[in-house]
């Protein structure tokens, strides 16, 4: 079971999203936490509280961006609620899923010697954010990746037999690396020229944006370079010592700290 907020004014702004598009990236939160433990998802529940005076064709916008993604993955609607809220649109999304027994990739089995790879391309969430607050208008279709991000549970699915431990990136390459790290007790070294850097976006984008809901994972197999249609990448190697560390092409390492999404981080 997983269960992830949609607030308005933190996760999206109506003057930046459609309603379609809030609605589908709100059910991605909860996939992309199922696809990160190699999970099926079977069926989700919405809470949704909206402010009195929101419209009628805003509210049925968001359910069809949210059904039409879950239609998509074989997912039913099974229930929820919905209430008023003071200020802003909040949506609480739970979806539920299942793996055979025993094969949950989990984020606490990462060993020494472990290589790290990286689904898809990072930096677009990030990246889109940035240019938002600086005033651009963009429009969805040309960057898919943040408006219709696609949860990547086939090859989540795929990964059971093959990663020691696993994470989505929606929080930040940095900051979900250095969870993993935690529960792994491990460190980790990162290849800063292998990291699979989305067009117009930077490594500061892809280190630190978030809303990138590709798969950060480890394991001491032979991967793949492509996973269910989704390219993957080795992008570094889990160490002993405790930390990050961001390392050049001429082998000189550097620090790497978590700065990606932090709720309470940033007051």
């Amino acid at each position: 079971m997983t269960t992830d907020f949609s607030l308005e004014g933190v996760h999206f702004r109506r003057e930046w999203h459609s309603p379609e598009v809030v609605g589908h990236r709100c059910l991605t939160r909860g996939l992309s936490d199922i696809a990160a433990m190699g999970g099926q998802p079977m069926a989700c529940f919405l809470s949704l509280a909206l402010p009195a005076d929101l419209p009628q064709k805003w509210v049925d916008g968001f359910y069809r961006g949210l059904l039409r993604l879950a239609h998509h993955h074989g997912v039913s609607l099974a229930g929820g609620d919905t209430a008023q809220s003071p200020s802003g649109v909040l949506a609480d999304i739970m979806v539920m899923g299942s793996v055979p027994r025993g094969k949950a990739v989990l984020r606490s089995g990462a060993r020494v010697g472990d290589r790290i790879y990286v689904t898809g391309l990072v930096g677009s969430g990030g990246a889109t954010v940035r240019r938002m607050y600086a005033g651009e208008k963009i429009r969805p279709e040309s960057v898919p990746h943040y408006f219709a991000p696609q949860p990547r549970l086939k090859a989540g699915q795929r990964l059971r037999a093959l990663a020691s431990s696993m994470i989505d990136i929606s929080d930040g390459l940095s900051t979900d690396l250095s969870h993993l790290c935690e529960e792994s007790g491990v460190g980790a070294v990162l290849q800063s020229s292998t990291i699979p850097i989305a067009d117009n976006a930077t490594l500061d984008d892809a280190l630190y944006g978030g809303d990138d809901y590709e798969l950060l994972f480890t394991s001491s197999k032979r991967i793949p370079k492509e996973l269910a249609g989704v390219a993957v990448t080795e992008i570094g190697e889990i160490v002993k010592r405790s930390g990050m560390w961001l390392s050049d092409e001429k082998g000189n390492r550097k620090t790497l700290s978590a700065r990606g999404w932090e709720h309470f981080g940033r007051q």
